[in-house]
């Protein structure tokens, strides 16, 4: 069944054009009210900058600061009933009134921070079903950053260095929030060297594809299979179907793992790429100064 709702995965670091977030690890530079992706999840909603937003600060170990530099983003777009819900129990997750606050909603915002909080508090609670059925159903918006985009699949990266993820054994996956299927999700890609995590991801799960995003880089899915590349940097994909071979069952734990003929593309603004028929279609803008 196509779900109804649109999700929006973003790498981290997002810039929310706030000019007190750089303690914290939020760029202040960029042209967010041009190209920013909060813009984006704000025009996309269902009724824009009059839609109701909930801020999920369940992953994050500042979850006030963080739920006020958001409030303070969406104001910046004219956004104004934004709501923080720091739900941080599988109690409070199970509560009626945060339960009828998430169906309430027009937009879910799930902040960074540890993706495990975010699937053993919410994984199968009542405000976790509320969103799974108003994702399927309703013309919701659902969004995360960082913590909150890597939670957003069924399967999830939670553990692994940079430095050693072709090693067997030291990428760890689980289960995450299940809003999309068939992929896997890595955050902060290029600035933090996650390449390796993602390729033992994809050759350990080569029916996965495997998705790493920039900071400040981003999907925008519709139909639950339609993805568009959104942002200031670049998304790349590591589709291991093609794969011919790999070590991975062979060798002892802690030992390098080899891989034969896996697939890489490289996604930037405006690219899309179809889930289902695993095509990309690169976007070509009109050069600037050239001859119309």
């Amino acid at each position: 069944m196509t779900p109804k709702g649109k999700l929006i995965i973003i790498g981290g670091a997002i810039d929310t054009g706030s000019f007190t977030e750089t303690q914290f690890g939020l760029p202040q530079n960029m042209n967010f009210f041009e190209r920013g992706i909060l813009k984006r999840i704000t025009v996309e909603s269902l009724h824009q900058t009059t839609s109701r937003f909930e801020i999920i600060t369940t992953a994050s170990l500042i979850p006030v600061k963080v739920g006020e530099e958001y409030i303070k983003a969406f104001a910046q777009l004219d956004v104004h009933d934004v709501g923080v819900l720091n739900i941080s129990s599988r109690e409070q997750a199970n509560s009626l009134e945060n339960c009828d606050r998430i169906q309430a909603a027009d937009v879910l915002v799930f902040t960074g921070g540890d993706q495990l909080r975010l699937s053993s508090i919410f994984g199968g609670t009542k405000s976790h079903q509320i969103m799974l059925e108003k994702y399927q159903n309703e013309e919701i918006v659902i969004a995360g950053t960082s913590a909150g985009a890597a939670a957003s699949s069924k399967n999830m990266i939670y553990q692994g260095s940079s430095k050693d993820a072709l090693l067997k054994g030291e990428v760890k996956i689980t289960g995450g929030l299940g809003f999309i299927d068939g992929v896997i999700v890595d955050t902060h890609f290029v600035q933090r060297g996650r390449i390796g995590r993602l390729l033992y991801a994809a050759a350990s799960n080569p029916g996965n594809l495997g998705i790493g995003l920039g900071e400040d880089t981003g999907l925008y899915i519709t139909n639950g299979h339609m993805m568009q590349a959104i942002g200031s940097g670049m998304v790349i994909l590591v589709d291991g179907r093609q794969m011919t071979d790999t070590n991975l069952t062979d060798v002892e734990m802690g030992k390098p793992v080899s891989i034969k003929n896996m697939v890489v593309h490289v996604m930037c603004e405006g690219d899309l790429y179809d889930l289902s028929e695993h095509t990309l279609t690169i976007h070509h803008p009109k050069s600037i100064g050239a001859i119309s």
